[in-house]
């Protein structure tokens, strides 16, 4: 099957369009390609929920809402930047050792959460804090293994690069990532992040985000979206997918989603409208999905 075009109009004429690859896997095999189940990419923040794993297992004491910040790219809302203020008090460890960069505070980043658990493991492992960022650290070692063990690859086979805040981030193709998040649930301590982001959807992003929009449409399903128009999700009952948009925008994930799980047999009328407003908030345009030619 080609891949998804997602065509951006405004009143009827078609003013951009965006190539989006997809794939869903069960078991380790591709059930459904739209476009190159091989193309390889960046997992960027998609990664967050595998990297949470070895916190969780180090920190069991930590609640659903702080759980769920470890997975966040969120957008440093009160109550969310709350929640991270409590990761790094339980660490324990202060602010100024967050090393994800100002945006507009390192508190305030939108991987803050993620960056706080990675002080909170250190601290539980007896590892030291400076440098937790750098690939050669224990930490990200760490990380290395969890992500190469849930995509079943060996961490030799990651291509391995660095994150827009500064952690590595790690190369999959397409399908290996959809398996990778197929595999969540079952992996140790896979259940108690499911659970957490199913419990505090919001605390991901915001509430009308992808993945946000998604947990709350469909009963038993976790997501997360990642940079450079990346986006993985997986089912209750081991269904993998993920979606990559050639150009990295992200605003075609949602038709392309919608789309791609309704080849699937899903009920996708939840996950609502995709109209392109001004910025007075007005309709001036929509997103949806070519038609084959």
């Amino acid at each position: 099957m080609e891949p998804i075009v997602v065509e951006a109009t405004r009143d009827g004429v078609v003013e951009a369009r965006h190539v989006v690859h997809a794939v869903a896997v069960r078991d380790g095999r591709v059930e459904l390609a739209a476009g190159d189940p091989g193309l390889v990419t960046f997992l960027r923040s998609s990664a967050k929920p595998m990297q949470a794993l070895p916190v969780v297992r180090a920190r069991p004491d930590f609640d659903d809402e702080q759980v769920v910040l470890l997975c966040a790219s969120h957008l440093g809302a009160p109550e969310q930047v709350a929640v991270v203020r409590r990761i790094l008090a339980d660490a324990p460890a202060t602010e100024d050792e967050l090393e994800c960069g100002p945006d507009p505070t390192p508190i305030e980043h939108n991987c803050s959460g993620k960056h706080a658990g990675f002080l909170a493991l250190c601290r539980a492992e007896g590892w030291p804090t400076p440098g937790y960022r750098f690939p050669e650290h224990p930490c990200q070692q760490a990380m290395l293994r969890e992500v190469a063990e849930a995509a079943e690859v060996t961490p030799a086979a990651l291509a391995v690069a660095i994150d827009g805040c500064g952690v590595p981030t790690f190369a999959l193709p397409l399908e290996r990532g959809a398996h990778a998040f197929a595999r969540l649930a079952s992996l140790d301590a896979g259940t108690r992040v499911v659970s957490a982001m199913r419990s505090h959807p919001d605390l991901l992003r915001g509430p009308v985000a992808a993945d946000v929009l998604l947990i709350r449409a469909l009963e038993g399903w976790v997501a997360k979206g990642g940079a450079e128009g990346l986006f993985c999700a997986a089912s209750a009952d081991g269904l993998g997918i993920a979606l990559k948009v050639v150009d990295g925008a992200f605003r075609p994930i949602q038709p392309a989603l919608a789309h791609f799980l309704s080849l699937l047999g899903l009920d996708t009328s939840a996950l609502g409208p995709n109209e392109i407003e001004n910025s007075l908030g007005e309709p001036v345009g929509e997103l949806r999905v070519a038609e084959p030619v």
